[in-house]
């Protein structure tokens, strides 16, 4: 797994930060809530054989800026139609892992013209449940508690403990090295500030607030895959069914022994359901006549699928 330059971008006098990688097909990697493009490294090599790989750090996470800004999923979705018009590319397969599942699937509803394909990757936005650390990031006392819990010293022992449970082989602790990342990440007060800014966008002290539910019947006019992992402690692989009832013609995998973050945890078995989702499937034609039409007739009566259980080998 080799290391890729990281370039920057400024975009409405905010700096973003991408890595661009490989040609062919756009696709468009979009991480989650705390993570950076890294989270993609794991699959970026095979991903670029045959795609050009745009993996940004999105706005408030890694080395992109960390402004006092809007960060909606709907802000978020601007930015990213932004930074693929200044790169060149006009449309793209948009693929979004957890919070940017959330941001995938708004791309996907503001800029249906820019989309050729959507997957989700044990995504936000497909019903309340979610894990109780994020529900707590929208508490009052979040950014207090932690400049104190990433203090020097306090940090270094709690990453080193979150790393030494997820190489425990403990099948709830498996993420625990990408929540590490994720904690040390807080150490910087304004990257605090804009996660808590993202997480109150979208979930409250009930849960998950954003959903597609109302407007998942537009995905008839474009090819959707949704993978999950089957042991996703984050947001349940229940989550999964759900999609499938909500979009009947989507593809759903769950990958067996996977967690939050199956793109890791397979990355072969990943890359080869990524790729045959691409090749078994047309790009979006956008028609502003049966976009028009989707809206008018509204949500038909949803049915149900039958999840797919991804080959083991």
């Amino acid at each position: 797994m080799r290391q890729h330059r990281v370039q920057h971008v400024t975009v409405h006098g905010h700096r973003r930060a991408y890595v661009r990688a490989g040609s062919g097909p756009a696709l468009l990697l979009l991480h989650g809530l705390g993570c950076t493009h890294r989270t993609w490294l794991p699959v970026m090599d095979a991903l670029a054989r045959r795609y050009t790989v745009i993996a940004p750090d999105l706005l408030g996470h890694g080395e992109s800026d960390k402004p006092r800004a809007d960060y909606s999923v709907g802000g978020f979705a601007n930015g990213m139609r932004d930074l693929l018009t200044v790169l060149g590319i006009d449309r793209a397969t948009v693929v979004g892992h957890s919070f940017g599942g959330g941001v995938a699937m708004q791309f996907a509803y503001q800029f249906p013209e820019r989309t050729e394909r959507l997957v989700l990757v044990g995504s936000g936005g497909l019903g309340p449940e979610v894990s109780a650390a994020i529900r707590a990031i929208t508490t009052t006392g979040f950014h207090q508690v932690m400049g104190l819990l990433t203090m020097p010293g306090v940090r270094h022992v709690g990453s080193a403990g979150l790393r030494a449970l997820s190489r425990t082989g403990l099948k709830g602790f498996r993420d625990f090295d990408e929540v590490a990342e994720i904690y040390e990440s807080f150490r910087d007060p304004a990257s605090r500030a804009a996660i808590r800014h993202v997480v109150r966008a979208v979930v409250d002290w009930q849960g998950q607030i954003v959903t597609m539910a109302d407007r998942a019947y537009l995905t008839d006019a474009m090819p959707m895959c949704v993978i999950w992992g089957d042991q996703d402690r984050v947001i349940p692989v229940s989550h999964a069914a759900r999609a499938a009832d909500l979009a009947p013609k989507a593809r759903v995998e769950v990958v067996p022994n996977a967690g939050h973050f199956p793109h890791k945890d397979h990355p072969e078995r990943f890359v080869k359901i990524l790729n045959d989702f691409v090749r078994s499937t047309s790009p979006a034609a956008y028609s502003r006549d049966r976009w028009r039409r989707l809206l008018e007739e509204g949500a038909p009566a949803r049915a149900s699928l039958s999840v797919v259980e991804a080959p083991t080998a």
